[in-house]
């Protein structure tokens, strides 16, 4: 049996299926064109944000599963794998740890502009300290938008290590871990000096960070998106930034353009490269998650992370 590895994986999972006496094929580009390519008589996929098109799926000729390396599976074609009769699964939750602390990282960095100020100290513009202004989370009020495992663990470690106050808007989770609910976003955005977003991209939440939440934002409220790059309206928080409403950001999700635009200028926003999930821990756990999530659909399971019904499989 063979798996075709669209993106690269930690080495623990190419081995944990080379035990098991799947082969890993490495695809030498992650473009659906090599992709389609080097598929058929393959049995399992890997994929990344790379996802998996229609039209490679439809290339395949005994493809039985793929599994999304990660939480994110809208890239995907689940509709096209579902006719085809292959499953489709993805590993959320294994990389969350690494998430929740890089949230924690870019909201501390934030407050304390420490990306600017390493900037102003490398190009000899001192005074950076003087002429800026810097805050401390500690006591102040958090809202977490989204309370799915990232989110949770970002709570945690705020009222562990800062006694922060921590608010959450999550109309779909049931168990808030012990702390408050506020009903509406509205009411978290007009209390919060930390937002921090956690929630996934759908129709009802895309730029649910725009003009109108961030006109009912506490003043000078910092914002962190480890998310998906399409809950904020980069318009507004550039506008929102410019007026002073928002005191800084922390983004490691963002559209493409962003860093070298309106949204980089003023030196208020942080940009990382989506690295939420790249440590070295977290790249370990989510390819051992992805490579038994592989050997179960093989043996004839069903993964618990499974995402769709193929045609001819009973539910």
């Amino acid at each position: 049996m063979k798996c075709l590895i669209v993106q690269p994986i930690h080495a623990e999972g190419l081995e944990l299926l080379r035990q098991a006496g799947v082969e890993p094929v490495l695809c030498a580009k992650s473009d659906m064109q090599t992709v389609a390519r080097m598929i058929p008589g393959c049995d399992a996929v890997i994929t990344r944000d790379a996802g998996l098109s229609a039209v490679a799926i439809q290339a395949s000729n005994g493809l039985r599963v793929v599994v999304v390396h990660g939480a994110r599976h809208d890239a995907v074609d689940k509709d096209a794998a579902t006719r085809k009769g292959v499953l489709v699964c993805n590993t959320p939750g294994a990389n969350a740890r690494s998430v929740s602390e890089l949230a924690l990282a870019l909201a501390l960095a934030a407050a304390r502009r420490v990306p600017a100020a390493d900037r102003s100290e490398r190009t000899g513009a001192h005074g950076f300290r003087e002429r800026e202004t810097f805050f401390e989370l500690s006591g102040k009020t958090a809202l977490i938008v989204g309370f799915g495992a990232t989110g949770a663990g970002l709570g945690h470690m705020l009222k562990a290590a800062l006694d922060m106050r921590v608010l959450v808007y999550s109309p779909r989770v049931t168990d808030l871990q012990g702390f408050e609910r506020v009903t509406s976003l509205e009411t978290g955005l007009s209390q919060a000096d930390l937002v921090s977003l956690h929630t996934p991209l759908r129709p009802e939440t895309r730029h649910l960070i725009g003009e109108t939440a961030l006109s009912v934002i506490k003043p000078g409220a910092i914002l962190v998106n480890t998310a998906r790059a399409g809950l904020v309206n980069e318009e507004a928080l550039v506008a929102a930034i410019d007026a002073g409403r928002i005191f800084a950001a922390g983004l490691d999700v963002y559209t493409h353009e962003a860093p070298l635009g309106p949204l980089a200028a003023g030196g208020r926003v942080i940009f990382t490269p989506h690295l939420g999930g790249a440590t070295e821990e977290a790249l370990r756990r989510v390819a051992v998650g992805s490579a038994r999530n592989v050997l179960t659909a093989l043996s004839g399971g069903r993964p618990a992370t499974a995402l769709n019904v193929p045609v001819g499989m009973p539910e």
